[in-house]
């Protein structure tokens, strides 16, 4: 994937949001969320990629911002910028794809919970959280949509974590979808059964292919627990060693999870 990727109108975008817009479906009607300039419904439109768009912002300077790159576009008939809250902005059954990136797996968990009805004929998300993956992987899952795509990319010295899910009318088949992909048993027989909450901590599409990416960011991970119980250890009250231990098993448990895994793989997904 090239570092930058630009527009017949000059418009680029970062690897990541270059990647979040290679997922979307052709002909798109499309959302995102937390927009900031509106690159990426910009970008999408001045391609051909989407049919419609609504740029989403909480903030009125960003909105600002994008009402200005979305007339510089000569979009205004095709992308609608909007002021308001998470996915308030939308009006049910307006769009089929929504994208949500750039902000805390919970917030964005938070966020669609409140969507209600405005999710209404959305079949695909297309998300990138960057922290807390795992309260999205579970919210999906909660809500009948299958990851189809996972993918880490590091950017600026940061790994961003994207997935892509589409919804599955059939709440029978969406849980076997999951139940599936959720496998306990994926490790086997280096690991007999994988605690779930590293399937969704770590990634259920990401653990079957696993990149050099990936153990990096783990890595880390173990890294900011192992300073979290140095510091429960000089800590006093009662709970603090108890915490501790927890802490402990948890390391534990992700070098079990790295030690069989293959060291790298091809990063494509």
């Amino acid at each position: 994937m090239k570092q930058i990727k630009e527009s017949g109108a000059g418009l680029k975008l970062s690897r990541r949001l270059s990647a979040l817009a290679e997922w979307v479906p052709q002909g798109a009607r499309f959302a995102d969320i937390g927009t900031d300039h509106a690159l990426l419904p910009v970008f999408l439109a001045l391609n051909g990629k989407i049919s419609y768009a609504v740029a989403g912002d909480i903030h009125a300077g960003p909105v600002e911002a994008a009402k200005r790159q979305v007339a510089e576009a000569g979009l205004e008939q095709t992308v609608s910028v909007r002021l308001g809250d998470g996915m308030a902005v939308l009006q049910p059954g307006e769009v089929d794809t929504v994208t949500i990136a750039g902000m805390g797996g919970s917030l964005m968990a938070r966020i669609l919970d409140q969507a209600n009805d405005r999710l209404n004929g959305v079949r695909t998300l297309i998300l990138s959280p960057h922290v807390a993956e795992d309260a999205v992987r579970r919210w999906l899952v909660q809500h009948r949509f299958v990851l189809d795509k996972e993918m880490l990319l590091e950017e600026d010295g940061v790994i961003y974590t994207l997935m892509r899910a589409f919804l599955t009318p059939d709440p029978t088949e969406a849980e076997s979808l999951n139940s599936a992909l959720y496998d306990e048993k994926l490790l086997a027989p280096a690991i007999a059964k994988l605690p779930s909450v590293l399937l969704y901590e770590m990634g259920p599409l990401l653990l079957r292919r696993p990149t050099e990416a990936f153990h990096r960011k783990w890595e880390e991970e173990i890294a900011k627990r192992e300073r979290v119980i140095l510091q429960l250890s000089h800590a006093t009250a009662p709970e603090a060693a108890e915490k501790a231990r927890e802490w402990e098993e948890d390391v534990r448990e992700i070098r079990e999870v790295l030690a069989c895994l293959p060291a790298e793989k091809p990063s494509s997904n």
